[in-house]
């Protein structure tokens, strides 16, 4: 019976070893059981705060028919099969199957247990191979305990395996009733009841949303943006006790573009058609835009084109009456403020030419048929227009020509007038993000080098405009809805800034910023958390233990669904309502092998 187990550990523990020497992202054993090697705090929520990849075992998702009708008999085997077959969410193994593997995942690591089944113990420290991950293993919650997780992970003096630390996670669903909760003394005396320590330390953390989907009139108003700020602070007294101001607090900042709540919307609009023409140039397919304007490009330009001609007023009184125009159309007076630091009274002819047309253009013909008007002012001198020196559109390039009366011919035919007009559009809007970020004081034109760079292909300036227009949408939210100083938003830009020379555009990103609780105070003081949690822990370094209890407004847990009276999507704060949370227990205990 021993040597059959000593048998199954090292079995188990080789298919571990493989995953983590080969770096596999998943493995089958025992044919129902899948392992995966995985980021621990992604699918462990609070649960886990390792820096660490750790192995999850779950039972293999079985596959099932959503409906028992006749498939169309024109699918195919393969295509039927396909559509009938729907992966369900991640599954959990019995409580008894989830100790089994535990034990192995010990036993492997124990040299004094076996020389088959430990790691090497003949091989000097230097050459034995490393500790084995974490391993967590889904549970079903079906033991008196509620147990949902359980979880080993090695202890290490040097370099060898000295001990493992076992964890159990018991989980309840939501509940309003406050008398309920475990107190601060109850959890001290569960983790006294574990470890006997000498000297406890109950420390808190807690999450608040400070901006997000939010509840009008009992309908949910969905936002892909959120702001969330995460608490912690030592010498917690009472459970749900707001966070003292002496807390450490990180703002997790997530913007979406194109929320019309934003201050950058009108922006969003205008880069939203830069998208459309680099889409255009990529596939020869465009699906235009609604106008915003009753009159076509054409007559627009026309209109402009005359205009310069004939009027008396300097180019720099046009673009004003442009720069008031777009103040009209502003919100609330803090997105007033932001707007008005994003305008600008400068724009040249190229630029106010760009506004006509983004608002009116509705085909590759129009966009021909208007730089074909301005084209035709130019070579007859019919206008002399002003435009940045720096300028560097093709257009510009041929209005500086049309100074000297030199003017090289331009075959408007194919996709040439989008590429033109694309060129515009970049110009005008690096321009627009410079003047706020240097006007602002925010970053310098050389930290903004990779940004402005015109030496790469259209689509890849397109996607550099689009992280700066993502930047100033994140400086927006945070200084219009939240007011964080001129400090917070310097070191918010350089991290922006130095996150995306390097990284894809993804709106999904959380950048994580630290400020003083006092900031944001008047925000989280009269909210509720959406999580709060208190940990008391004992000992040092490895050898640390630690007993939690979490309270969650949604379920810590993705494989277990809870029946509650409660449905808690989103607590409507400040509406007197009470929060129904969720509660979790994470109870350690450490097992020391013998030397």
């Amino acid at each position: 019976m021993g040597s059959k187990i000593i048998a199954d550990a090292l079995q188990f523990s080789k298919m571990l070893r493989t995953l983590q020497e080969e770096c596999e992202d998943s493995s089958i054993y025992e044919e129902d059981i899948q392992i995966l090697r995985v980021n621990g705090e992604k699918h462990l929520h609070y649960i886990y705060s390792g820096d660490k990849p750790v192995f999850i075992c779950e039972r293999t998702a079985p596959q099932i028919d959503p409906e028992d009708e006749k498939m169309d008999e024109t699918h195919s085997d393969d295509e039927t099969n396909h559509e009938a077959k729907i992966e369900l969410g991640p599954q959990p193994l019995t409580i008894m199957k989830a100790r089994q593997l535990l034990s192995w995942y010990t036993m492997s690591q124990n040299t004094n247990v076996s020389p088959a089944v430990s790691s090497a113990p003949l091989l000097p420290p230097a050459l034995s191979p490393a500790p084995l991950l974490p391993l967590w293993v889904r549970c079903d919650m079906a033991d008196p305990a509620g147990t949902t997780w359980l979880g080993a992970e090695t202890v290490c003096t040097g370099n060898k395996v000295s001990g493992v630390k076992l964890y159990s996670v018991t989980c309840t669903g939501s509940t309003v009733d406050k008398g309920t909760f475990i107190t601060v003394d109850e959890l001290k005396q569960e983790h006294k009841k574990r470890h006997h320590p000498s000297l406890m330390v109950a420390r808190g953390t807690a999450q608040y949303n400070l901006f997000g989907s939010t509840v009008v009139e009992n309908t949910t108003i969905e936002s892909q943006s959120s702001v969330t700020v995460d608490f912690r602070w030592s010498h917690v007294e009472s459970i749900l006790e707001t966070p003292p101001l002496s807390s450490m607090a990180t703002l997790n900042i997530k913007v979406s573009s194109g929320d019309m709540r934003s201050p950058m919307y009108p922006m969003y609009r205008e880069l939203e058609f830069l998208q459309i023409l680099a889409d255009g140039l990529r596939t020869g397919e465009t699906e235009w835009m609604e106008p915003l304007e009753t009159r076509s490009a054409v007559q627009l330009t026309r209109e402009y084109l005359d205009e310069l001609q004939n009027s008396v007023k300097t180019l720099q009184d046009q673009s004003t009456k442009e720069t008031v125009k777009g103040k009209t159309e502003t919100g609330t007076s803090e997105m007033s403020i932001f707007n008005s630091l994003m305008e600008r009274g400068d724009l040249d002819f190229i630029e106010q030419l760009w506004v006509r047309m983004r608002n009116s253009v509705t085909s590759y013909q129009d966009i021909g048929d208007c730089l074909k008007l301005v084209i035709k002012a130019l070579q007859y001198g019919d206008i002399k227009p002003w435009i940045h020196r720096d300028s560097g559109s093709s257009l510009s390039r041929l209005i500086l020509q049309s100074y000297h009366h030199q003017m090289d011919y331009v075959s408007l035919t194919g996709l040439t007038p989008v590429h033109m007009l694309l060129e515009m559009g970049l110009d005008k809007m690096r321009k627009d993000y410079i003047n706020y970020l240097i006007g602002q004081e925010l970053t310098t034109l050389n930290h903004l080098s990779y940004y402005l760079s015109t030496e790469e292909d259209l689509q890849e300036q397109v996607i550099r405009v689009r992280k700066l227009h993502h930047l100033l949408e994140i400086l927006g939210t945070c200084s219009t809805f939240l007011g964080l100083p001129y400090d917070r938003l310097f070191l918010l830009t350089q991290l922006c800034l130095q996150y995306y020379k390097t990284c894809p555009y993804d709106e999904d990103h959380e950048f994580k910023l630290q400020i003083k609780p006092a900031l944001i105070s008047h925000f989280y003081q009269r909210e509720q958390a959406v999580s709060w949690g208190v940990e008391v822990s004992s000992g040092n370094g490895p050898r640390e233990v630690k007993t939690s209890w979490q309270l969650s407004e949604k379920p810590l847990v993705e494989h277990i669904v809870f029946e509650t009276d409660f449905h808690n999507e989103m607590t409507v704060n400040g509406d007197g309502e009470e929060a129904a949370y969720f509660t979790t227990m994470v109870c350690c205990s450490l097992v020391n092998f013998a030397a």
